[in-house]
């Protein structure tokens, strides 16, 4: 069975001495459920500050590593934990971004949202693919023009059609696995192939990634 990898965060809200007692029974907590859930533990990251603020050392470190490193799941005590109002939400949405599942030890195991928070995640992730689709357009439209000028994308990467029909956009892992290396994001790296001809989201390029490294764990 390969092992997943996660990272835990834990939090306080003030930082009087207290409060320490309760972040190393959340940091025990939390260690268990990982180890029983069969996730391997990278990182763990805490703090002692208001939900409310997303500008707290300890969030930051967590959402810088998860954007560089491969991180299957993110382990916190209850929803409140990762933050309060506007600023919960908007972590939320950026860890489903990152393909990062969120598990809670309120509820031993994934992270149960209410029907209006799925909603406002499902709202802002329409809105982003918009957003996406619009840029896309944009680099679309420039590499046309360049293409016009005299510039040859194929030179830079090999594309596969389907010479019986309509022709088909693979994936090109090879690409996805070398810029990974190189130490680029998934959403540098859907952006690169994007305009290279390749409409692929930061989704399906993270998660091609993991089959990967699945596929090679298996192999190995």
């Amino acid at each position: 069975m390969t092992t997943k990898s996660c990272v835990i965060y834990c939090r306080v809200s003030t930082d009087k001495e207290s409060q320490e007692t309760s972040l190393e029974r959340q940091e025990e907590e939390l260690s268990t459920l990982a180890l029983q859930l069969n996730y391997q533990i990278l990182e763990i990251y805490s703090d002692q500050h208001s939900g409310y603020d997303v500008e707290r050392e300890g969030l930051l470190e967590l959402l810088t590593y998860i954007k560089e490193n491969d991180v299957d799941a993110l382990f916190i005590q209850d929803e409140t934990r990762l933050g309060r109002g506007h600023a919960r939400m908007a972590i939320l949405h950026l860890l489903e971004r990152e393909g990062v599942l969120v598990l809670s030890g309120q509820h031993n195991g994934e992270l149960a949202l209410s029907d209006m928070d799925s909603m406002v995640l499902e709202i802002l992730s329409i809105v982003e693919e918009y957003q996406r689709k619009i840029h896309n357009a944009k680099i679309k439209r420039g590499m046309k023009r360049a293409v016009q000028n005299g510039y040859h994308p194929e030179r830079n990467l090999k594309s596969r059609g389907n010479p019986m029909g309509r022709e088909r956009i693979e994936v090109p892992i090879e690409e996805i696995v070398r810029l990974r290396i190189a130490g680029m994001t998934y959403e540098e790296i859907s952006k690169s192939l994007t305009a290279l001809g390749h409409g692929i989201s930061t989704t399906t390029v993270h998660r091609r990634y993991k089959e990967y490294k699945q596929r090679s764990q298996e192999n190995a």
